[in-house]
């Protein structure tokens, strides 16, 4: 099916730009900046405003729990959320238990709506060469990293990790621990500073979970425009918010957070999963997404 979707509002990021997409099928065919008069159907989007769905980070997700209890956390967690992807991780202590592990989640999440990726969270003792190029075979998206101790850093062989990353280069994304938190930008400054040094491909901040990962992020861990995207080729998955004075001049984070009332529609790959307050819950309508290439797209 073909259709355009006219004089739509995008916001990305803090940039409010108005087009006009051609949708054909689960994917966008073409953007244009000029309205363009062709015989095919047409969807006014003149009364909203259009932001890419959202990924979310969430280590939390109730994997054991029932069947219900399950489908109610992804629905108020992230369907109503405007989230069409999400990403979590598992926590890795031994290097034998990746592949595991990875399997096991995967058949957890095997009745989720949206599309997901697994990440690892280990120690820093288990950042190894080793490790690492079991995470490239398992097309990993990120590794999250356990920071105890500032000094532990010193003693990582990084020559021989970036060498190990290399040419897929998944980031390294720190979890700084609970310790450190009053020295919190020491530590956060010190690791970044490490990794521009010996030029690792990594997140040089904390994710905050349950809020949307920025583009910058969503390059990094090779997401994008694969997602959260609505450029020539990415797949049809939007929010619509009805438009009025306020939100005008308001950034993609700060509509997520505080304007969650205005979001009406929600589609996911073509689908309409939200139409005002009615959730549409599509078990297994979500894919395992493996990354081919991390921070392809240059931004």
């Amino acid at each position: 099916m073909e259709y355009i979707i006219e004089n739509a509002n995008i916001l990305r990021e803090s940039e409010l730009t108005t087009s006009s997409l051609l949708i054909k099928g689960t994917h966008i065919a073409a953007k244009y900046t000029q309205n363009h008069h062709k015989k095919r159907m047409k969807m006014s989007a003149e009364s909203f405003i259009m932001t890419p769905s959202y990924v979310l980070l969430d280590s939390t997700i109730p994997l054991n729990a029932s069947y219900q209890e399950f489908r109610k956390y992804l629905i108020n967690h992230f369907l109503k959320k405007g989230c069409t992807t999400l990403l979590t991780y598992i926590s890795i202590s031994y290097e034998s238990e990746l592949s595991k592990k990875i399997n096991e989640t995967k058949t957890a999440l095997i009745s989720s709506p949206i599309d997901f990726l697994i990440s690892v969270r280990i120690p820093l003792r288990l950042l190894t060469p080793s490790f690492i190029r079991k995470c490239k075979r398992e097309r990993v998206p990120a590794i999250f990293i356990e920071v105890n101790q500032l000094n532990e850093l010193n003693n990582i062989p990084w020559g021989w990790i970036r060498e190990a990353l290399f040419p897929y280069n998944c980031p390294l994304v720190p979890i700084i621990s609970a310790e450190l938190k009053k020295e919190a930008k020491g530590a956060v400054s010190k690791w970044k500073g490490i990794m521009k040094k010996e030029k690792i491909p990594a997140i040089y901040e904390e994710l905050i979970e349950k809020k949307p990962l920025s583009l910058h992020v969503l390059n990094k861990i090779g997401l994008y425009p694969q997602k959260s995207s609505l450029l020539h080729g990415s797949e049809v998955s939007y929010n619509l918010y009805l438009k009025a004075r306020e939100i005008m001049n308001v950034d993609e984070e700060a509509l997520f957070l505080y304007h969650s009332n205005r979001l009406v529609v929600t589609v996911n790959k073509g689908k309409v999963i939200r139409a005002g307050e009615e959730v549409l819950f599509k078990p297994g309508y979500g894919e395992h997404v493996r990354v081919r290439t991390p921070s392809y797209f240059a931004l």
